[in-house]
């Protein structure tokens, strides 16, 4: 795997860091244990850790010039289940910056490229992660999903991302973009990997505060349940103008194809759906801006050494160290939450946050599944959208309003248009990993996915 990522990853940029040392360490720690029967699932197994995780003795940048340097002195704790597993680490990935950003061209330090297709962005802000497993530079890989950055990647790249219930994963070392709405997902090339990976980083955390105290179910074994009868709701409001045609051919193609497996599709409507994106970016921008005050100069990560007095020092410190995108979302977030405007704003966005949920609630009343795009487009050339933020903010329209509810969702490969790869997404109730997975399963078995209408570039 090293030698791989060592022959490609100059093209597509997939890490910022590389731990070939700690990964033989690990490897040779795996080899001991698989001598053992009751070896982890995961021993052994190279995975990619997007670089907002707390590695401890190991760089974490979150994409950003102010965390350039900084080494954290703990795990995350789905990063120390994975090493309980025997997992071993191989690097960290490249990221839009803090994670705010659709195409990992947000990162402070370069941009990572799609391995269909090296003049596109392989999506964001896990598009370093996702463009790793793509490029079979490891095995599988975590992501952080803020309002679709896990699901959103795994479409642009062509393999599987999943965003877990909010709380089924430890947020503790996931370093915080939008805390209400932030969480931690795999990246597979196929559902059962999808599912492993879950089972080993589910689960209770007293470290984390929003963590769910709910038993794990075993994901792999319900991934051979039948899915006939399952009832699966179409929004009429993902499939509206903004959807490519190519895309919007794909997906329904794919959706007829769940008939076959026995599943009932069932016209519905999410009526609030328009107001997540408004209502997502006021909410997120907000958070952040608190959760970034942390990073003044002072404490940890980049400071200014020639600046005169605190003030100064803080202005100059998160001036250079932080990048164009995230004080978008800091001015946008702050403003927002200002006096005379936090009620204008702030609070009217909780509200509709609710109406949204609701909606969610009451569609699973009549549903078991909900199934979608993942992105109204197909991967965009590199630069495109990069000076166009609402543009940008529009690539996750399909994925916003999941996080809101606080559901989880899934995306698996469906096919092809324009010779790259097109997601469909699945959501479901909260804590209906099984289901979601098991009819992902189902429609990949299935459909499969037809490898000889594109070629990877590398």
């Amino acid at each position: 795997m090293l030698d791989r990522i060592h022959s490609i990853d100059a093209r597509v940029r997939a890490y910022i860091t590389l731990t070939p040392d700690l990964a033989m360490r690990q490897a040779a720690e795996a080899d001991e244990r698989l001598r053992h029967p009751d070896a982890p699932r995961l021993c052994g197994v190279p995975l990619a850790l997007k670089d907002v995780l707390s590695t401890r003795n190991v760089k974490t940048t979150c994409g950003s010039k102010i965390l350039g340097n900084f080494v954290p002195p703990f795990d995350a704790t789905v990063v120390s289940m994975l090493r309980d597993a025997g997992a071993v680490t191989v690097g960290k990935t490249n990221m839009d910056e803090f994670a705010m950003g659709s195409s990992t061209e947000n990162s402070g330090f370069f941009p990572t490229f799609n391995p269909w297709d090296l003049d596109r962005v392989p999506g964001g802000s896990s598009g370093g992660s996702a463009a790793a497993v793509a490029a079979d530079e490891c095995i599988a890989a975590l992501g952080s999903d803020t309002g679709g950055s896990v699901r959103q990647p795994a479409a642009l790249c062509g393999v599987v991302g999943m965003r877990p219930t909010y709380g089924r994963v430890s947020r503790y070392g996931l370093v915080a973009f939008a805390s209400s709405l932030d969480q931690i997902g795999p990246i597979t090339k196929d559902v059962t990997d999808c599912a492993i990976l879950m089972q080993a980083i589910s689960g209770h955390d007293a470290l984390d505060s929003t963590s769910l105290q709910a038993d794990v179910p075993d994901y792999e074994s319900s991934l051979h349940a039948d899915v006939a009868g399952l009832k699966v709701g179409l929004p009429r409001e993902y499939m509206a103008a903004g959807v490519d045609e190519g895309v919007r051919g794909v997906v329904l193609k794919a959706i007829d194809r769940l008939t076959e497996a026995g599943m009932e599709i069932v016209d519905i409507s999410l009526p609030h759906t328009e107001y997540a994106l408004a209502t997502y970016y006021v909410i997120a921008p907000a958070e952040a801006s608190a959760n970034l005050a942390r990073y003044n100069g002072v404490k940890y990560g980049y400071f200014d050494p020639d600046s005169d007095g605190v003030e100064e020092l803080m202005m100059n410190s998160r001036g250079t160290g932080f990048g164009a995108e995230v004080k978008r979302r800091i001015m946008l977030g702050t403003f927002a939450l200002s006096s005379g405007y936090y009620d204008a704003y702030y609070l009217r966005a909780q509200k509709v946050r609710t109406l949204i949920k609701r909606d969610f609630d009451q569609a699973f009343e009549s549903v078991d599944l909900i199934v979608t795009p993942t992105s109204p487009t197909v991967a965009f050339p590199v630069g495109e959208k990069v000076d166009d933020p609402i543009s940008m903010y529009l690539s996750d329209v399909m994925t916003l309003p999941g996080p809101i509810a606080g559901i989880p969702g899934i995306s698996v490969p469906c096919g092809f248009s324009q010779g790259l790869p097109v997601g469909l997404q699945f959501m479901a109730p909260p804590l209906g990993e099984t289901v979601l997975l098991r009819a992902a399963h189902a429609y990949e078995q299935l459909a499969g996915v037809e490898s000889a209408t594109a070629r990877k570039a590398v």
